[in-house]
């Protein structure tokens, strides 16, 4: 059981091909939505009952005498679900301040007695990964990580992207590429302990079948300001129902969160 939000997009996403109006790693703004130091915490919940809680971490790195940003991303049950499950998942990335493009990725996962660790790193100039696990392959170029893609889609140039439009971004993860398909559904007030935010509303394409019922079954919802924090993922499971991940709490964001009154 995986509940960081980014482990839960990529383990259900299907692998589809390229469509012509597909708008490929659209060209992303000068960062103005994210800065070291954000923290952004999330819990987890089933219905009522909460399972686990993720939390967002950005600060500065380096990489080869390069500074870079280094976004760690730690996830934990909580509850009924940590005894039953035990999962502490944690999940580094390496990432260009200018391009938003991964130098390095780190894995560690802990679920009940079984762990897992894994490193990746990306060349550029070959476009090429190598993975502890299973060592040097050819990979599209752009190619994203779990981290990595979360803050590019952050920030892409929505007002440039119209309502139904198709966005594809590929990421590696789990030693596989996953091409990260997702619809812009336009715009959504969505109401929150922290107060009623104005939204952009996106679906990642998923799978129908053992999971979904409708390859809409996924939505991710980025603050419509200078942020775009995602400020709520939902899922509608076929055996579990309504699995929500809502922003709880946010702390040194580029800019001050818009509430509407």
């Amino acid at each position: 059981m995986k509940i960081c939000l980014l482990f839960i997009i990529a383990s259900i996403l299907i692998i589809l091909p390229v469509k012509s109006q597909d708008i490929v790693n659209p060209p992303i703004k000068a960062n103005t939505a994210f800065i070291v130091g954000e923290s952004l915490t999330y819990e987890m919940r089933y219905g009522v009952f909460l399972a686990g809680m993720t939390q967002l971490l950005l600060t500065d790195g380096i990489y080869e005498s390069q500074t870079v940003f280094h976004s760690i991303s730690v996830a934990q049950t909580a509850g009924l679900a940590d005894k039953i499950y035990g999962v502490t998942d944690i999940y580094e990335s390496w990432f260009d301040k200018e391009t938003n493009l991964p130098y390095m990725d780190e894995i560690k996962v802990k679920e009940g007695s079984y762990e897992r660790y894994n490193e990746v790193t990306y060349n550029r100039k070959n476009n090429t990964v190598n993975s502890k696990k299973s060592g040097i392959r050819q990979v599209p170029e752009l190619i994203l990580d779990l981290s990595s893609i979360l803050y590019y889609v952050r920030r892409v140039d929505f007002s440039m992207i119209n309502e139904g439009e198709v966005i594809l971004l590929n990421m590696y993860f789990s030693d596989e590429v996953f091409p990260f398909r997702f619809v812009y559904n336009g715009k959504e007030t969505i109401k929150t302990k922290l107060g009623k935010i104005s939204c952009l509303k996106i679906s990642p394409v998923v799978q129908v079948g053992r999971v979904f019922k409708n390859s809409d079954d996924l939505t991710i919802w980025l603050s419509d300001d200078c942020n775009f924090i995602p400020i709520l993922i939902r899922l509608d499971i076929r055996v579990a129902g309504i699995v929500n991940l809502k922003l709880t709490k946010f702390e040194n964001t580029a800019n001050p969160l818009v509430f509407l009154k």
